[in-house]
């Protein structure tokens, strides 16, 4: 049954060009974050990330997507699972419990994995109820659906990463169809409810109690007043001078530059959320520019995939991961640049993070999967 399930790809149809990019990408990421870790170890760390992603991406490319689409409920379960547990287990680490230690020195971040199930199950849930996507019934019930995974992830706390995939759910459903009645009306009531958010991060005696935490409250405060928040700034700040200071071809990986910010220690996580920066010190803007266009490449072969798929749910799929790439590296060059309030969001396939890159390759297989089935020979 699996080698004529295999035999029925066409495997002309593979899509080449998405996999070269994805690992070209992985290779500079592994020589930044060993650069950037300065003998940290965390290169080594990046490319068992790399291997085992991308037999994670073998393996979903391979496994037709209709085939576990029959299974999208068990999926949303164990996505639920997934994130109550890193709340009930997790590691606590600076007041958040994102990560579950799995021994080695090794850490297991569930909201990384739970994206790809999200974007997994929303695309299957959509193409079951297409008929039913602009009504009030169904809608109620996506924002349901979308809000208890949010809800958990937020309780970690999260909130860039229950942001991302807000955007992620929004999209799949803007892609199936919603009408612009309901996208107006959302826009309508958000504007004020922004302005009330403002209000009310603008009040001082924010404790570890509130919606919105302290430490979450002065990177916003930051964004808007930077003049009245120097010291939440200063992340953003180093990380624009290390940029600058790359100029066009950068300083070198692993250099010994005595003027470079991250080797004085001015760049806080440089392997993880600001490797941006250091690309740009190191590779200068030439390399920083090559990293951009890659991922901008991988936005768009997923969506032309998407656009050709056989199917709806093919379709939702490359739509959905073409968003989780798409709106990653928008906010993390934004942050980088500081055009984007300082939030906690990696690189894709640059940014050290076992779970990430492994649940990017995921990601991946499956658009390939949807390429390999659009020449699909029926049995």
């Amino acid at each position: 049954m699996i080698i004529k399930r295999l035999k029925s790809y066409n495997y002309k149809r593979l899509n080449v060009l998405l996999i070269m990019a994805v690992l070209a990408l992985s290779y500079i990421g592994i020589k930044v974050v060993d650069s950037a870790s300065m003998g940290g170890g965390h290169g080594k760390k990046q490319l068992l990330g790399v291997i085992i992603g991308v037999a994670g991406m073998t393996f979903m490319a391979l496994v037709d997507y209709n085939f576990l689409g029959k299974y999208y409920w068990s999926i949303y379960i164990f996505d639920l699972l997934l994130l109550a547990l890193v709340i009930v287990k997790g590691d606590n680490h600076m007041g958040a419990k994102r990560w579950i230690s799995i021994g080695g020195g090794l850490s297991f971040q569930p909201s990384e994995v739970a994206k790809a199930l999200l974007i997994f199950f929303l695309a299957k849930l959509l193409t079951v109820c297409i008929k039913q996507v602009n009504k009030l019934k169904f809608l109620a019930l996506y924002a349901i659906l979308c809000g208890m995974h949010l809800l958990l992830i937020l309780a970690e706390p999260d909130l860039s990463t229950t942001i991302l995939t807000a955007t992620i759910a929004f999209t799949l459903i803007y892609c199936a169809g919603l009408s612009y009645r309901y996208i107006l009306t959302a826009v309508a009531v958000l504007i004020p409810l922004l302005a009330g958010l403002y209000i009310y991060i603008s009040q001082p005696g924010l404790n570890d109690k509130s919606l919105i935490k302290p430490y979450q409250r002065d990177r916003i405060m930051a964004f808007i007043k930077p003049q009245d928040y120097s010291d939440d700034r200063y992340q953003q700040d180093n990380s624009v001078l290390a940029i600058g200071s790359g100029k066009l071809y950068g300083k070198g990986l692993n250099n010994n530059d005595p003027s470079s910010v991250k080797n004085a220690g001015f760049l806080p996580e440089p392997h993880t959320d600001f490797i941006s920066a250091v690309i740009g010190e190191e590779l200068g803007f030439i390399g920083l520019a090559v990293c951009i266009s890659l991922l901008f490449i991988i936005v768009v072969l997923c969506i032309i995939t998407g656009l050709t798929a056989k199917d709806f749910f093919g379709k939702l799929i490359c739509m959905g991961v073409a968003s989780w790439i798409g709106m990653q590296t928008f906010i993390n060059i934004g942050v980088a640049t500081e055009i984007l309030p300082n939030t906690g969001v990696s690189l894709p396939f640059l940014s050290y993070g076992l779970t990430s890159i492994v649940a990017l390759y995921g990601g991946i297989g499956m658009v390939l999967n949807v390429s390999l089935n659009r020449g699909k020979k029926e049995s």
